[in-house]
């Protein structure tokens, strides 16, 4: 069945059906989260991508709502506003991504004790990766999982995993790995001139995460650390190691573009052929990044493409 069609809400303002807390990670660190609770469909858990902060798909969320499910959204610890890991508000660092599956494996034991099922486990980019390594490590087992634009392989990089896995380390030890990765602006906070072109051709909808930068300032988050990079690039390797892949039970469906200039589609397509339950979903020059966030045509075939794939591989226990 299609994603309800019904008027766009106000992508600026917290619907007042969600409410906002925050859970505690084995460590005692504080993370911040969105709920709309009551749907019966099932429940649906999004995590969002780096730098990302779940205002930016609060019309997606509310959406998946409206059709009947318990939507809930997380930051990541280091993101959001779940603080900072790095020395400064704007540096996106981490140590290790197993940090953020051992946080993503106790909300999900949390979280699925306490909602109504089929569950699903949705990541866009970073989010995605996280997802999908989650899944490869068992760390959480979802009836079915959507993967957006999978970061499974960066654009432009200049050699294979294995090369860049120790280059990337070497890189990071040369000074303090919380160091920027590279440079976003000459004013610190400041967003690249053709940062929107890279994410998605909808000027207001990329002018809304503007506008909750502005209204939040603590979403804010500039460049990745190198330690971040290096601990990107070890996780990637360890989603694409022999047989890591191909362990994995789960229905996944996974969508991108051809035309992304962040996450190498190429990757996205490697991964889908060696998951055992996999379905794939192409775009084109017609969309970037962000198809969350895309025009109403890009948006809508993969807000479709979603349902109806959750219609048939975690179809409603009502």
């Amino acid at each position: 069945m299609p994603a309800t069609a019904a008027t766009p809400i106000d992508r600026r303002v917290i619907p007042a059906t969600a409410s906002e807390s925050h859970w505690q990670a084995a460590d005692g660190a504080r993370i911040r989260r969105i709920d709309w609770s009551g749907g019966q469909r099932g429940s649906i858990l999004f995590m969002p991508g780096r730098g990302d902060h779940y205002e930016k798909y609060l019309e997606t969320l509310d959406q998946w709502a409206r059709d009947g499910w318990h939507v809930t959204a997380s930051d990541w610890r280091g993101q959001g506003m779940s603080g900072r890991l790095g020395h400064d508000g704007l540096t996106g660092h981490i140590d290790d991504f197993g940090i953020w599956t051992a946080d993503l494996a106790l909300f999900w034991a949390q979280w699925t004790s306490e909602t109504p099922g089929p569950h699903v486990l949705i990541g866009h980019s970073m989010g995605g990766h996280l997802v999908l390594r989650a899944l490869v490590e068992h760390r959480a087992t979802p009836d079915a999982a959507v993967l957006s634009a999978p970061m499974l392989g960066l654009t432009g990089t200049p050699g294979p995993l294995w090369l860049l896995g120790p280059l990337s380390r070497g890189l990071a030890r040369m000074g303090d790995p919380r160091r920027q990765a590279w440079k976003a602006s000459e004013k610190p906070g400041a967003l690249p001139e053709d940062r929107g072109a890279l994410l998605t051709h909808d000027v207001d909808r990329y002018e809304d995460e503007l506008w909750w930068r502005n209204a939040r300032p603590d979403v804010a988050m500039g460049p990745a650390s190198w330690g971040w990079v290096a601990a990107a690039i070890k996780s990637m390797q360890l989603i694409e190691e022999k047989g890591a892949l191909e362990t994995i039970e789960t229905p996944v469906f996974l969508f991108g573009t051809t035309n992304d200039k962040l996450v190498a589609w190429k990757a996205i397509e490697r991964a889908a052929a060696r998951l055992p339950y996999s379905e794939l979903l192409k775009f084109g020059d017609e969309a970037h990044h962000e198809i969350f966030r895309e025009v109403d045509a890009v948006r809508e075939r993969a807000m479709d493409g979603i349902a109806d794939f959750l219609d048939r591989k975690a179809p409603s226990a009502g």
